[in-house]
């Protein structure tokens, strides 16, 4: 550069030197300026239908990370097109980023009075999935429930795996779910862990499998009740009546009669959801059991069985001595829907043992009386957080608009557990129950977040067939 400058100038190389500097930076400068420019700005920004377009390729080769990039680098004053947000709020999903997916539905939903539930119900299943690998085993647990609770044949992948995690609790539920998502009759997944090292998870298989009339663990079956004793024999026995060996009933009927306290509880509520004509009469004398547990399952197997006949033993239970027999006892009284039993109801609404007195307000409220409310209210107040948990598993019964008020309310509880019973009772709620939920998605705590999703899919799974919108 600088004997270029000197030849320009048809001085010596020393004189340009010495008394051309100034001209040379000069000169220098303006170089300079034709030259970097070009070489740290690239190209103009792409049109935001380059990156659209772009976004569209990568989402459908199943690059969703590379879709996530894109959104991460758009300029700060970008207004994204709708097309392009969902794309990269599915794809938060899919990478299992729902934090960052809730963030751009908020954008999408900026007006908060029209949701879209062909989003949300990916977004909601995806608050729960993301949580089956959980580091805490109770976060695990809750997530397996949900999808127990909702059964879903495209989760096969994830509840198989359930049935490997180091959770005996976990184990149980992800066999449960698989029997409620359809999935036992070809599960070999689910038939290992017919041998799974803990007689909880066994019992979670036989049950889901009979559920699934699966004949060929018959034999598995037969074996298990000739070989085991306890409550896994029973639950044997219950899973081959299922499949059709209806003399198995006579061993849980003689099962509701042996010493051991847990056998009692096992057959009593297998024969509460078998539901025989037959097993009535063992339910209704079991409520004088000398164990209050086994009264309390009675009490609740005689709600299960549904019949009238049940109303003279409940009626026994309610004045037991024990709350919780009580209490059971009266929520059994409402599932059979029975108005008649109003006045039995409304007597328990004075007990004094506060649970007791929120089974009644379910079971009033199961009958159809809103006057309970009153006392719903009361008990929401309460200074103990299990008694506000208490009256928001009592509103569940209710579609009263008083009803939803209150849990939305409870939703908003300083303390979790009434944020997480008010999250599962909203799940019976109405649509009005969405953008509720939708906060609940964005709760401190993981476990009422995973309740907030599962009632979330509850209420649109029934508007999502294709691609609906409210």
């Amino acid at each position: 550069m600088v004997v270029w400058f000197a030849a320009r100038n048809r001085r010596p190389l020393k004189q340009s030197w010495n008394n051309g500097i100034p001209s040379l930076l000069v000169w220098g400068a303006l170089v300079l300026n034709l030259i970097i420019p070009t070489r740290l700005h690239a190209a103009p920004p792409e049109s935001s239908s380059k990156v659209e377009s772009k976004a569209v390729a990568l989402f459908k080769a199943d690059d969703y990370a590379g879709v996530a990039g894109l959104f991460r680098e758009l300029p700060p004053d970008a207004t994204p097109s709708k097309s392009f947000l969902r794309l990269a709020l599915l794809s938060y999903v899919r990478l299992g980023r729902t934090d960052d997916a809730l963030t751009i539905y908020a954008k999408l939903n900026q007006t908060g009075n029209s949701h879209d539930y062909s989003l949300l119900r990916p977004l909601a299943l995806g608050v729960i999935t993301s949580h089956v690998r959980d580091r805490h085993e109770h976060v695990r647990i809750a997530a397996y429930s949900a999808l127990a609770e909702l059964g879903l044949p495209e989760t096969a992948a994830l509840l198989e795996d359930g049935l490997l995690d180091t959770s005996v609790v976990v184990r149980a539920r992800a066999a449960e779910a698989i029997g409620k998502a359809g999935l036992a009759e070809k599960s070999g997944a689910l038939r290992r862990a017919l041998r799974d090292e803990m007689p909880t998870v066994r019992i979670a298989a036989m049950t889901a499998l009979g559920d699934a009339k699966a004949s060929d663990v018959r034999q598995r079956l037969l074996d298990v009740a000739r070989t085991e004793d306890g409550p896994e024999a029973v639950f044997a026995y219950a899973a081959l009546v299922k499949l059709g060996l209806s003399e198995k009933l006579s061993d849980i009927t003689s099962a509701a009669t042996l010493p051991d306290a847990e056998s009692r509880m096992a057959a009593l509520g297998a024969l509460g959801r078998l539901k025989h004509p037959s097993s009535l009469a063992v339910l209704s004398q079991a409520v004088y059991d000398p164990d209050p547990s086994v009264r309390a399952f009675a009490a609740g197997a005689l709600g299960e069985f549904g019949s009238p006949n049940g109303v003279a033993p409940l009626t026994h239970a309610i004045g037991d001595e024990m709350g919780m027999v009580r209490g059971v006892a009266a929520t059994s009284l409402g599932r059979l829907g029975i108005k008649e039993n109003r006045p039995l109801l409304l007597a328990l609404t004075r007990d004094p043992n506060p649970h007791v007195r929120a089974s009644a307000v379910e079971g009033l409220l199961r009958l159809g009386d809103a006057s309970a409310l009153a006392i719903a209210t009361d008990l929401a107040q309460h200074k103990d957080p299990s008694i506000r948990g208490a009256a928001a598993q009592a509103l569940s019964a209710s579609s009263d608009k008083q009803a939803l008020t209150l849990l939305h309310t409870l939703i908003q509880d300083q303390q979790p557990l009434p944020r997480l019973m008010a999250a599962k009772a909203l799940r019976k709620s109405r649509a009005e129950a969405v953008p509720v939920l939708v906060q609940g998605l964005q709760d401190s705590d993981e476990a009422v977040r995973i309740a907030s999703a599962q009632s979330l899919l509850q209420q649109i799974m029934p508007l999502t067939s294709g691609t609906r919108r409210r």
